[in-house]
């Protein structure tokens, strides 16, 4: 069994669908079926039970995924171990400026343990880069915030936040138990600086444009809103500074948090990166 098979079936296996898990590996639907269908050759067992209701593991599947992960991280750890003893053992990850996340700190301690001998580099980058230096190559992967342009990209969601209307105090929709978009269609938002990802910045407004003091960091944000009386988005996980209260927003998706690198990347730092921060976000 090749390992790159055995990626292939894990795919399969942990999207439960042949088009996701295609999509995921950046590949055409047919030649990932033709590879189960050999790797199923070979076990002299089916895999998978396929019906109209979707794909499900069968008893040998499920064993067979159990070994195939098992294996995939030896073979990373080998590829780590050898990188370490050439010298080249380095990752550098890119971060938004405000970096204060538990998931992240959970990230960093399971890293270390992992691969105490790899020197991780951090990049931190402001809200006007969402990819944090990724799409201009000067990070290996990002941890990050969606959405963006994903051209290029490979990006797997961590968690997702609920958000809420950053206003002052004393606002009168800071009593509200909640808020919807339409209340804040009025007022003065803070916002990112021309040229930002499109998609990025409509997120953050609310999917419409708006008019207000141009911000880059997080205490910027604050900043605008405690001076100018202006409002915006935050996380509703955020501690507002003082003077500062957070609302939810009821009309607004989640903010995901997501990692990203570049499409095509087989560092085994990075896909191990991915696996350990998938695990640190679920907590």
């Amino acid at each position: 069994m090749e390992l790159r098979t055995l990626r292939y079936f894990v795919a399969v296996a942990e999207e439960l669908h042949f088009g996701r898990a295609a999509a995921r590996l950046h590949m055409s639907q047919p030649p990932l079926s033709r590879a189960i269908k050999q790797l199923e050759t070979e076990a002299g067992a089916a895999l998978f039970d396929r019906s109209p209701a979707g794909v499900t593991l069968t008893p040998v599947g499920a064993v067979l995924l159990d070994e195939a992960r098992s294996l995939l991280d030896q073979a990373d750890r080998v590829r780590v171990r050898v990188a370490a003893a050439a010298g080249a053992a380095t990752l550098t990850v890119g971060m938004l400026g405000d970096s204060t996340d538990p998931g992240a700190a959970r990230l960093a301690d399971a890293y270390r343990r992992l691969h105490p001998r790899v020197e991780v580099r951090i990049r931190e980058a402001d809200l006007a880069d969402p990819t944090c230096g990724l799409h201009a190559g000067l990070v290996d992967v990002a941890l990050t915030r969606g959405p963006f342009d994903e051209t290029g990209l490979t990006v797997r969601a961590l968690r997702a936040d609920p958000v809420g209307a950053l206003l002052r105090a004393d606002d009168p929709l800071a009593r509200h138990g909640s808020v919807k978009l339409a209340d804040l269609a009025d007022r003065r938002w803070f916002r990112f600086p021309e040229g930002t990802d499109p998609r990025w910045q409509s997120y953050w407004n609310g999917g419409e444009p708006r008019e207000g003091p141009v911000v880059r960091a997080v205490q910027e944000c604050q900043q605008a809103v405690l001076w100018n009386g202006t409002v915006g988005m935050t996380l509703l996980s955020h501690e507002p500074a003082a003077g500062l209260t957070v609302v939810p927003l009821t009309d607004m998706p989640p903010s995901r948090v997501v990692a990203a690198w570049n499409e095509g990347d087989t560092n085994p730092l990075i896909r191990s990166f991915v696996q350990t921060a998938i695990a640190a976000y679920r907590r």
